[in-house]
């Protein structure tokens, strides 16, 4: 079984940094995520009214998932659609930032305190309040749900 130290070797986003955004509306990447956005990302909509950032590699991953569904469904046309309309590549600056478009600040909520969130293959941008009351619903159903998700799982 592989230790966490093989999956951080390859770039698994972890953690939760709070940083705030500039009057500019842009986001200093925490220090942790730089090496594996530095070549460039994607930002779009994610669920829950947060911003997902995703390197250029998984995001063509998952692009081409999406992308193999059948263009007659219409739930995978409107999904594509919400992807890709708020989407914006971006190559972090050399002091790490990243300009959030308007449009994005709005649909997440952002004003100036954010939480980012390391979540696997991808970083994701909450309104600091909204992730903290998001966090505390879910921290309750937490155990539970591994139950349901990971019944073989051992801790």
């Amino acid at each position: 079984m592989a230790g966490v130290e093989s999956f951080t070797g390859t770039g698994l986003l972890l953690g939760t940094h709070t940083p705030r955004l500039d009057e500019k509306g842009r986001l200093i990447l925490p220090a942790k995520f730089r090496a594996r956005l530095a070549p460039g990302l994607v930002m779009t909509r994610g669920q829950e009214r947060c911003l997902f950032l995703l390197p250029m590699d998984e995001f063509g991953r998952m692009y081409e998932q999406v992308r193999q569904a059948p263009v007659t469904s219409r739930q995978a046309r409107d999904y594509l659609r919400v992807l890709l309309s708020g989407a914006s590549d971006e190559v972090p600056d050399k002091q790490g930032r990243i300009s959030i478009p308007p449009v994005l600040r709005e649909y997440a909520g952002l004003d100036r305190d954010v939480a980012v969130i390391g979540a696997g293959t991808r970083v994701e941008v909450w309104d600091r309040a909204a992730w903290e009351s998001y966090l505390a619903a879910q921290e309750s159903a937490y155990s539970e749900t591994a139950e349901q998700i990971f019944p073989d799982l051992a801790f």
